[in-house]
């Protein structure tokens, strides 16, 4: 059944547990640019010509399940051969081939350099370690990521990639280290049929060629050579620890549940629906109120009324009903915010248009006459009477840092990284991307907003990924540590913020070396008792001369560096994580 064309990334065999660079080779391998989106200088540059190459493991140390090829009947047998040969023929070497790939969409950007994917690594204990790892630091700090199984056949973007999450364990001083894939279902059956069959949301389903991608997916669904009913979500975007489970999500799906076991590792338990309560997607940034201990979320359809939902789950998890958010068309978003008292949903200009399709574009789209709005929606609402949409010129919010409400003016005070242009992480564009920390005023009262950058003219760069001291989510906070995106979409660093002033202190990895979202750990987990900035920021962090990865340790107050763990493994750039206690890994369901 499986198709000799489409097979898992090979990687050179290589002695175990060795890491090299294809600049240090013997075998010429072709240079390919960073991946990259519209305005970034792909051109090589003399440091950046290797390309990071990680010794396979052997099946018997991956923890997946064995892969258990699919019962077909004969005519499925018969079907599937059919579809595949039909996909090879008309869509990839006929209708794919007529279009050039933009470079969102082109796989030697999207997933190159230290984009590209990596094996599963089971776990390394006692891993060297330069410093000291902190004495409070006793947990796991798990990172999500997109890393594909299979090779690209088409069009891929970066958030197509299967999931994998990067586990750092520490106890006692010492730091432990495994990767795995998260078991998503489509991926446990796209490996038992032995080629990728699910389309990529954003890299495949791109004009003419898009709409015969879709067709073949129903098809295959209709003739049961795949299975659709129980999700084709990657799970690759966030992570939360919720109700002693740790969930991986990325909104076209529900969440995955997935274990941390006693040595380090990693294992899936499965598509999580809350014991039945949840039956449809849920966007890949929850909010866990840190007083109520409450989880926050949205769900939204690209295809059918109603495009968006909102509902809550109380901190035994059990869901409230849900609102259906009134909005005209189905909106990207990936993204909202909390206060005490409010939920903050953005309804911006990233729209999806389906029939742009049949235009030969790309459903994702930038309606350039769309003002962005937020609705300020009680957070115990039974439905959607009470909301207040406030519109606010020019903004685009893809991530949003916190919120809260000021009672001296009555405001709502919104803090989030402003992108221009809006689409430009998944269209091809000529204009220079920028990200604007920004402090959005939102006055429920008169119906105005009010929008300022945060930094100074002189002080500004570009801030995506990272995250407040959630003790103090949906509360007055301070300081935000933010990924410094430049030059973009590498990460040179990341920016300690001061909210109020402007004020930015910066930690910069160094020449060469690039990593991803910071993220904050609070000396105390309980709510806060100690100052807002008393903690660690964790960050992966690679050196694309070396080949290497390491995992930081700042002191947040003084950005010191504590301690750099080096690990086993080259780990890719990737998304969003979180860290969990090693008395919330004790109540682990």
């Amino acid at each position: 059944m499986a198709n000799s064309l489409h097979r898992p990334i090979k990687i050179p065999k290589m002695p175990r547990t060795t890491v090299r660079c294809a600049a240090t080779s013997s075998r010429p391998l072709k240079y390919r640019p960073s991946p990259t989106v519209p305005s970034y200088d792909t051109n090589p540059k003399p440091k950046q010509k290797a390309i990071p190459v990680i010794t396979p493991r052997p099946e018997t140390e991956s923890n997946s399940k064995p892969i258990s090829h699919i019962k077909w009947s004969p005519l499925q047998i018969i079907a599937a051969s059919a579809l595949d040969n039909f996909e090879d023929a008309v869509i990839a070497n006929f209708l794919e081939k007529q279009h050039p790939l933009p470079k969102t969409a082109d796989p030697s950007v999207q997933i190159s350099g230290n984009y590209a994917p990596v094996r599963e690594t089971p776990p390394h204990h006692n891993l060297p370690v330069s410093g000291r790892i902190p004495s409070v630091m006793n947990g796991v700090y798990v990172r999500n990521g997109a890393n594909p199984y299979f090779d690209p056949v088409a069009g891929h973007h970066l958030f197509d990639g299967d999931g994998m999450i990067h586990a750092v364990h520490f106890k006692n001083g010492k730091a432990s280290y495994a990767c795995r894939f998260t078991e998503t279902q489509r991926l446990v059956q796209e490996r038992s049929i032995g080629r990728p069959v699910f389309p990529k949301a954003i890299g495949e389903l791109h004009g003419h060629s898009g709409i015969a991608r879709l067709l073949l997916f129903f098809a295959r669904a209709a003739l049961g050579v795949i299975d659709a009913t129980h999700g084709i979500g990657v799970a690759n975007a966030g992570l939360i620890h919720f109700n002693g489970r740790l969930l991986a999500m990325s909104e076209d799906d529900l969440p995955y549940q997935v274990c941390l076991t006693e040595n380090g590792d990693l294992k899936t338990v499965g598509r999580y629906d809350f014991s039945g309560q949840l039956r449809s997607p849920m966007i890949a940034h929850p909010k866990v109120d840190p007083v109520t201990k409450e989880m926050f979320a949205l769900s939204y359809d690209v295809l059918k009324k109603p495009y968006l939902k909102y509902f809550y789950f109380t901190p035994n998890g059990e869901k409230s009903s849900e609102v259906e958010i009134p909005i005209d068309e189905p909106t990207m978003m990936h993204d909202f915010a909390i206060t005490e008292n409010y939920a903050i949903i953005p309804d911006q200009q990233v729209v999806f248009k389906m029939h742009e399709l049949l235009r030969g574009g790309s459903p994702v789209v930038y309606d350039k006459n769309k003002i962005a709005r937020f609705g300020i929606l009680p957070k115990y609402s039974k439905n959607a009477s009470g909301i207040k949409w406030i519109e606010v010129e020019n903004c685009f919010c893809f991530h949003l840092w916190n919120a809260w409400e000021d009672a001296f003016t009555g405001e709502i005070v919104v803090i989030g990284s402003c992108m221009t242009p809006p689409d430009s992480i998944f269209n091809e564009s000529d204009e220079h991307l920028n990200s604007v920390l920004s402090e959005i005023r939102l006055n429920p009262s008169t119906g105005k907003s009010t929008r300022n950058p945060i930094l100074a003219p002189s002080e500004q760069v570009n801030l995506e990924a990272g995250m407040v001291n959630k003790n103090l989510l949906g509360r007055k906070t301070r300081f935000a540590y933010l990924a410094i995106a430049e030059p973009w979409p590498k990460v040179s660093g990341f920016a300690k913020v001061d909210l109020f002033t402007g004020k930015v202190e910066k930690f910069i990895y160094g020449d060469n070396r690039y990593g991803g979202e910071p993220y904050f750990v609070p000396n105390d987990s309980c709510h806060m008792v100690k100052g807002e900035d008393e903690g660690y920021v964790l960050c992966h962090v690679h050196n694309e001369t070396a080949c290497e990865s390491e995992l930081l340790i700042i002191n947040a107050a003084n950005l010191r560096q504590e301690a750099s763990i080096n690990l086993p493994s080259r780990v890719p750039y990737g998304f969003h994580g979180t860290f969990i206690g090693s008395k919330e890994l004790q109540g682990q369901s």
